[in-house]
């Protein structure tokens, strides 16, 4: 399932500037940092649990993400605005959870693209095409692979590379820590293991202000 969100007036900025900065790619070898560790919930983040944004960043969201959900595909860039607003401050990792139908199929791709260092650059393709592919909340498979096309992927080594096991693995990982976080739509956000107190960009948005003032005095 997603969440309904409704762009408000002129609040929303739509027109984003690339996101500036060099951002670390990190695989789930650093360790959080210890005020996320103080309060974070049981089965929040797994190793595997791709990471963006600085190790040592004082303040870590945590979104748990359908990539055919549309809501997730409009909040997407309001989270990279907020890295980018707060540089080296916040980092991202996500969690999947396919709630919607052949969901699982494009967390495989995403996978396989990983292995060949384009994980972020496939998921923000993908989010931005993602009307095309996903069409009446129903992923269409073979429509997944030409937004892919002009990142400097290995298709053909994708295709087979998506195959393998461990992929299956992390998202069976990641629907059971969803259950026991209660997490039932998508998106979902906890900022340092605080879950947002209702569902909103402004919620999310002060919940992250919250932190950083709590972290950087």
């Amino acid at each position: 399932m997603n969440r309904t969100f409704l762009l408000v007036g002129s609040a929303i900025v739509l027109g984003m500037a690339a996101f500036a900065g060099t951002l670390l790619y990190v695989t789930g070898k650093s360790q959080p940092s210890t005020q996320a560790v103080e309060r974070q919930p049981a089965g929040l983040v797994q190793f595997y649990s791709p990471t963006l944004g600085n190790p040592e960043a004082k303040v870590h969201i945590v979104e748990f993400l359908d990539p055919a959900c549309e809501t997730c595909a409009t909040f997407y860039p309001y989270v990279k605005q907020i890295m980018a607003a707060n540089p080296d401050k916040v980092r991202l990792t996500l969690r999947f959870v396919p709630f919607h139908k052949g969901s699982d199929y494009v967390v495989k791709v995403l996978e396989a693209a990983r292995k060949q260092g384009k994980f972020w650059e496939a998921l923000a393709a993908l989010l931005a095409s993602q009307s095309y592919w996903a069409r009446n909340h129903t992923v269409q498979p073979e429509l997944v692979w030409k937004p892919l096309e002009g990142l400097g992927l290995n298709l053909e080594q994708l295709k087979i590379d998506m195959n393998a096991p461990e992929f299956a693995q992390r998202i069976d990982q990641d629907l059971k820590d969803a259950k026991t976080l209660k997490v039932t739509q998508t998106p979902e956000f906890f900022v340092n293991g605080r879950p947002l107190p209702s569902f909103g960009l402004e919620q999310l948005q002060k919940l992250v202000k919250d932190e950083l003032q709590n972290a950087y005095r």
